[in-house]
């Protein structure tokens, strides 16, 4: 299958795009290069050809000829979606609309969309791919928009399939020190302390990059009819945590960590994701990695590299410092797109 991987330079696609092509795909990487900088570790056993290019300015000419899309490049979290609201929907939002009407005028069949159990916001009980959305931040409303939008070019011809994924964690070299367990684990090993400022309370999913891959795979290889105009949240149940359950895996796997908590938060998103459907439409769906073993992972690669402190606090790996100081130095416009270098 020849695939085009938007966001192959990022925490994910460095992931993906390795794996897909271990299975024999023909891959094309898409990326802005936002995040060029930040390289934790090597040894990738490959990495693919890879378009320069925004996704706000890829037309249905780039794209022919490939049989599927896996879009995964818009900007990443919450914080910059606060910082750049509006910038924020016209990259996650009409980007990705217009990236996926351009793919389906140049007759790419399967359209595969990086979604977030993020959409659920607030929920009482559990929650599952018929429950109502409730996004409570820019990041979050476009991934609902999003789906609502590429739903409805939904035809014979043109198959999306949308994956809400839990929140992801794991060892990438393109790591993130910007997401729960990632970030946890770093202060375990660079300060041998995790002080939250909250009661650690609310529930949060997690899986790790490498299932989401495994998720991808699965869906491109799946029966077109079993995975049209699909939702499909990415995870398993046994990885529903409380950040509480989250912060002390990861003080356990860091001899010597202290870990304490703090008052409730103000922050009221909270929501446990049933993951059974994914396992229906795609019978060989496992999830290979816990919490436990997630920080296990991270562990023996901060051995390994001897993570300091700088690396870990740098910008390098975390989204909205980086993004701030891309546009601090001029290096981007407001609109989020490179100016001419001199």
């Amino acid at each position: 299958m020849r695939i085009l991987v938007t966001g192959t330079g990022g925490y994910l696609g460095s992931l993906l795009a390795p794996t897909l092509m271990a299975e024999g795909h023909d891959v094309t990487g898409l990326d802005t290069g936002y995040y060029a900088e930040g390289w934790l570790y090597h040894g990738v056993p490959a990495t693919p050809r890879t378009l320069v290019r925004d996704i706000r300015e890829v037309t249905a000419d780039d794209l022919r000829g490939y049989d599927a899309v896996v879009h995964m490049a818009e900007l990443s979290n919450d914080p910059i979606g606060d910082l750049l609201g509006e910038v924020t929907y016209r990259i996650n939002h009409e980007g990705s609309v217009r990236l996926a009407t351009a793919a389906k005028a140049a007759g790419v069949r399967r359209f595969v969309y990086m979604s977030s159990c993020s959409v659920y916001g607030v929920a009482d009980g559990t929650v599952d791919e018929d429950s109502p959305v409730d996004p409570q931040t820019a990041y979050a409303r476009c991934k609902a928009l999003v789906e609502r939008d590429v739903t409805a070019l939904a035809d014979d011809d043109f198959s999306p399939t949308f994956l809400r994924n839990a929140t992801a964690f794991g060892a990438s070299p393109r790591q993130r020190f910007d997401i729960v367990l990632n970030n946890l684990a770093g202060l375990a090993w660079t300060t041998h302390r995790i002080a939250m400022t909250s009661d650690g309370t609310p529930w949060r999913p997690l899986v790790h990059g490498l299932d989401i891959a495994q998720a991808i795979r699965l869906v491109l290889a799946a029966p077109r009819e079993s995975v049209h105009a699909a939702v499909l949240n990415v995870g398993s149940d046994a990885n529903n945590y409380t950040v509480r359950q989250i912060a002390e895996t990861v003080g356990a796997e860091f001899p010597g960590c202290e870990v304490s908590f703090g008052e409730p938060s103000s922050d009221n998103r909270s929501y446990r994701v049933s993951f059974a459907r994914i396992r229906q439409v795609l019978p060989g769906f496992e999830t290979a990695w816990d919490a436990a073993a997630g920080a296990a992972q991270l562990h023996r690669v901060f051995t390994q590299i001897q993570l300091d402190d700088a690396t870990f606090t740098g910008r390098g790996h975390t989204r909205l410092a980086q993004i701030e100081h891309l546009l601090k130095t001029g290096q981007l416009d407001p609109d989020l797109f490179w100016t001419v270098q001199p």
